[in-house]
């Protein structure tokens, strides 16, 4: 399994090319901002009618990214559910399928500013510490050693002159946010105000895909 590797207070991760995280060390697989379920709850609010297969879709990669690392741990880091309708409205077989995706491993769920915590086994916390790591949903202002999500970092950039538009991770010696894991889940660009104040000079970004590649955070970015 392809993979760009990284490190952040001494833990050495890798950005799968779906946009989760692998720490072989403590055999954990860490994803963020699953939103399962967004399409129901899209279409309960007047949004667009989509296609009603981005759990399916985003289940069956989680699955994967599971046998592929062999990870016996998840922690996803919030806004696993759209909202607690769209949890309690999952297709039967896509809820069975969580289930039993859940029933395999240990799984942490963290709360999100979408989602009330698990549904589907597991154990639910505002926050998680994993060895020097904290893991929650929403960065915060001079944290370290942390892991979270929110954002749906994307990076958007010119190569060969075309446009190229793919969910990235960002992190620097302090933290990491993570890219957003479900199917439907949109992107908040790399450059966005929202994130200057969160990231040092020198920061990174790596780009999933096939190869995830990392490559500098454009200074618009950077505090």
């Amino acid at each position: 399994m392809n993979g760009r590797p990284f490190d952040l207070a001494g833990a050495r991760l890798v950005l799968l090319p779906s946009g989760g995280v692998h720490w072989p060390e403590t055999g954990t697989l860490i994803v963020s901002d699953l939103h399962l379920g967004k399409s129901e709850r899209m279409a309960r609010r007047g949004g667009p009618m989509l296609p009603p297969y981005e759990t399916r879709d985003t289940l069956r990669r989680l699955a994967a990214d599971l046998a592929g690392t062999g990870a016996d741990r998840v922690v996803s880091l919030g806004d696993s559910f759209d909202d607690l309708r769209a949890a309690k409205a999952l297709d039967a077989a896509d809820r069975d399928e969580l289930a039993h995706l859940a029933a395999q491993v240990q799984w942490i769920w963290i709360t999100g500013n979408h989602d009330p915590g698990s549904v589907s086994g597991g154990t639910a916390v505002a926050e998680a510490r994993l060895g020097p790591l904290t893991c929650r949903h929403i960065a915060q202002a001079g944290a370290t050693a942390e892991l979270s999500g929110h954002y749906h970092p994307k990076a958007r950039l010119s190569v060969r002159g075309k446009l190229v538009s793919r969910p990235c991770l960002i992190h620097d010696t302090a933290r990491a946010i993570l890219p957003a894991y479900g199917t439907y889940t949109g992107g908040l660009d790399w450059t966005d105000p929202a994130l200057a104040c969160l990231f040092a000079q020198g920061a990174r970004a790596i780009l999933t895909g096939p190869v995830p590649t990392c490559v500098p955070l454009p200074r618009a970015a950077t505090a």
